[in-house]
């Protein structure tokens, strides 16, 4: 995930980027670039890390008078966070930025590489702006080479692109990766979300997948995906910032679940290959003598770790222990150096995990961080780190922190079951494809999230609420409970199913509401028979799964039943959905939940 910026005018251009990506920061900080045509002249900056150092790089630099400009911040998808790899790309005489990924852009670099195209970085991107000169040298025509380009391209992808052979435009197109168009006057930006362009456009245009066109002298010509001019039909631009970055939602946990599955395939980018699982910033090494894994995480990553633990054993074949990051300091643990010390947290800067960390660390552990902010304590102080990449998450309440990194510890569990033999071809495949689908399971639709609002004003009072499910879908139970608690401030408990008859289901009766999560690939009949129990109890059940229950007093049909994962992540969106409903109908304030805080900096 990335940000992108654009600005055609008059005024200062500089400023106008480096304000535009700030707002974009949470997109991607391991780099920035901006890029700007100014009497002709290409200029270009690039700096590594937060955007404050290529602020700093270019304190002396000024331009005015018309020109074109584009910038971008990064999270590093294809190649290591470096200047080389940072947007935007140069080539002989023009400069392109690209959120997204170009799935056959090994394909495409072979081809120009074969005609004498030198690559200075490890990126997709690249290819976009040596096709296009080659095209260009081609055609003596800068917006049909553009045009030829985009038609090559294959894949995700949201591109701005100048050049010295038309210095007076922008080319743009977008497929798959957000992009939008402000308009002022004669000065026309270009963004990723609306926030970098509030205050400066008063007109906006939202650009659909498979349009292109290009920017200049005051105005736009846009084209659709096959080649038909289009009117372009503007929009009020909203002038409250915070409105604008809830995107329309009531709130940003709303927002943030359904961008659930964008973000997912941000995760993925790069590290789901055609047979197999990369991840760019692992050495094998570190893996290296392992014969165990203790994993260490608080809260909801707790819940997220418990469900890797499933399937690092499963899947691996590799002992995994989770313990809970506040109580492990005290318990006086055994550390043994054939362990890697796997951490999770969200911010970064979770106190009793960092310090748990450093314990690992002193006892002489590899260690291993799965985190969603680069830089931070935690990510600095490990061995190694996975960028989570769910960019910023302002609702208190995880949610997409959470579903990053299940796919983390998933897509880290066949990593280290390939490069340990454990794992066969056939299921890899299988692990592989099921992966592919997670982003489409992630989608929600308005008739489902109607359904579960109609239901939730029937679960606002009684003495509590269980979740159950078995497996993975204990973890998830875990999780539903907590995101609920959280934010309605009722009493909810996750269990596993199969303990309910071991002393809970004395709480059973009608006022006791039962989430049961019964997925059909998993242990379908074993779950069955349990909230068969508790409904002979008279509990009040909500049951989720794909195969109708009759005893249900409540029913969520889902979609999906070949794989257990595939399952785990449509029933999370419909737990995360459910809280967030009957918080609503109580009048809370979903975003600050009373006596919680987003990063836990106090042990």
């Amino acid at each position: 995930m990335c940000g992108i910026v654009g600005y055609i005018g008059a005024k200062e251009k500089k400023n106008i980027l480096l304000d535009g990506l700030k707002e974009l920061e949470y997109r991607g900080y391991d780099s920035a670039g901006i890029a700007i045509i100014e009497n002709g002249e290409l200029k270009h900056f690039k700096a590594v890390g937060k955007l404050k150092n290529l602020r700093d790089k270019t304190k002396k630099y000024s331009s005015s008078g018309f020109g074109v400009a584009i910038g971008h911040t990064r999270w590093a998808t294809h190649g290591k966070p470096t200047e080389l790899n940072a947007h935007p790309h140069l080539g002989e005489y023009s400069f392109v930025v690209h959120n997204g990924i170009i799935e056959n852009y090994q394909e495409i670099k072979n081809e120009l590489e074969d005609v004498g195209v030198n690559f200075l970085s490890q990126t997709d991107t690249e290819t976009i702006v040596h096709l296009f000169e080659k095209n260009n040298t081609n055609l003596n025509n800068p917006f049909h080479a553009f045009k030829k380009t985009i038609s090559k391209l294959n894949g995700a992808y949201a591109t701005l692109l100048i050049t010295e052979a038309e210095p007076e435009s922008i080319f743009f197109a977008k497929n798959g990766s957000p992009m939008l168009i402000g308009f002022n006057g004669d000065e026309i930006y270009f963004a990723s979300s609306d926030t970098p362009i509030i205050g400066k456009a008063t007109e906006v245009y939202y650009l659909e997948d498979g349009e292109y066109g290009y920017a200049k002298n005051g105005e736009v010509k846009l084209f659709d995906s096959i080649g038909i001019e289009k009117e372009i039909i503007k929009k009020p631009l909203a002038t409250d910032k915070k409105m604008a970055q809830k995107d329309g939602f009531r709130f940003f946990m709303e927002k943030e679940i359904y961008e659930q599955s964008q973000v997912m395939n941000d995760c993925m980018i790069g590290r789901v290959l055609d047979n197999r699982i990369e991840f760019e910033e692992l050495d094998s090494n570190l893996f290296r003598d392992i014969n165990s894994i203790k994993i260490c995480a608080c809260g909801t990553s707790y819940h997220s770790a418990l469900t890797g633990a499933y399937l690092l054993e499963r899947l691996a074949k590799i002992p995994t222990q989770v313990e809970i990051a506040s109580e492990f300091r005290y318990k006086e643990p055994l550390l043994q150096k054939d362990t890697l010390f796997i951490t999770i947290s969200q911010s970064g800067e979770t106190a009793d995990t960092l310090e748990a960390l450093k314990m690992a660390n002193r006892a002489g552990l590899k260690s291993l961080t799965i985190c969603n902010v680069d830089n931070s304590s935690i990510v600095r102080e490990s061995s190694s780190a996975i960028l989570t990449r769910a960019g910023i998450e302002k609702g208190v309440a995880s949610t997409k922190a959470f579903a990053t990194q299940t796919m983390v510890l998933w897509m880290l569990t066949l990593y280290i079951a390939e490069l340990k033999g454990n794992i066969s071809k056939d299921r890899l495949d299988d692990e592989l494809h099921a992966i592919r689908k997670i982003p489409k399971a992630l989608i929600v639709t308005d008739r489902l999230h109607d359904k579960i609002h109609r239901l939730s004003k029937r679960y606002l009072h009684g003495h509590g609420f269980f979740f159950i499910g078995r497996d993975i879908f204990f973890p998830l139970a875990l999780e539903g409970a907590l995101k609920l608690k959280e934010i309605s401030y009722l009493h909810a408990e996750g269990y596993p199913a199969g303990e309910m008859k071991h002393g809970p289901i004395a709480l059973a009766d009608s006022e006791l509401f039962t989430i049961a999560l019964m997925p059909k690939s998993l242990h379908y009949d074993k779950i069955k028979s349990n909230v068969e129990e508790l409904s002979a109890r008279d509990a009040t059940i909500l049951a989720i799964s794909p195969e109708e229950f009759e005893l249900a007093d409540d029913f969520i049909k889902t979609k999906y039943s070949s794989h257990a994962m595939l399952e785990f992540f449509e029933m999370m969106v419909i737990t995360q959905l459910l809280a967030l409903e009957i918080s609503i109908r109580l009048g809370n304030d979903v975003d600050m939940p009373r006596n919680l805080a987003k990063s836990v900096t106090v042990e």
